[in-house]
């Protein structure tokens, strides 16, 4: 068995910006933040946009999954995701994760309902194998920091420094493949290796 889930690699140029945007919004919280917090920043080197977490998963599970996904999206056209403002799950004024993604604007328009349609096809490919297809609608977004402790106090930190309302330029990633990430939770966090990936159209 392996720990494994499915997700689109980002450029090493873009992990860079990621870091950047998220000291200065370190930065900005603490200096307006009270105690009893804890957050947890995302590594840049780790960041990725998760497709879909697939958990323990039998390794003879990983040819038949390629197979099955190479012919669902593999006709699929690749899509790009601008990442354009600042974000909270679940509401900003107590969050549990702190993110990065594109506009509500973007989020009505075509684009966005391509990444819908090819989220859409690898639920069907997972689910005829057998994992439990997931029920939230799918937001195309990458975490910078979890909030362990304190949610109140980040969010009100938030509020203050009007970080939310700022627009924000960090570039652009495409969705041109789909890769299969092997998860180990070691002591010092969680390691990532690539399996293989499945590449979309163009």
């Amino acid at each position: 068995m392996i720990r494994a889930f499915l997700a689109v690699e980002l450029s090493q140029s873009l992990r860079t910006d990621l870091a950047t945007v998220q000291q200065e919004l370190k930065r900005s919280l603490e200096e307006k933040m009270q105690g009893g917090t804890r957050i947890s920043w995302a590594q840049p080197a780790s960041i990725h946009l998760t497709l879909k977490f697939l958990g323990d998963m039998d390794e003879q599970v990983i040819d038949p999954l390629r197979a099955a996904l190479e012919e669902a999206i593999g006709s699929q056209v690749a899509v790009t995701v601008p990442l354009e403002r600042l974000g909270a799950f679940p509401f900003p004024q107590a969050p549990r994760v702190l993110w990065v993604g594109p506009l509500e604007k973007w989020e009505k328009g075509t684009d966005a309902k391509r990444v819908v349609e090819i989220h859409d096809s690898l639920e069907q490919v997972c689910e005829g194998l057998h994992f439990l297809r997931e029920t939230r609608p799918f937001s195309p977004h990458l975490t910078l920091a979890r909030i362990k402790m304190g949610e109140r106090h980040v969010g009100a930190a938030l509020a203050k420094s009007g970080m939310l309302d700022l627009p924000v330029s960090v570039g652009s990633f495409a969705i041109e493949s789909v890769v299969l990430m092997q998860s180990e939770l070691k002591p010092t966090g969680s390691v990532y290796t690539k399996l293989w990936d499945v590449r979309l159209r163009g």
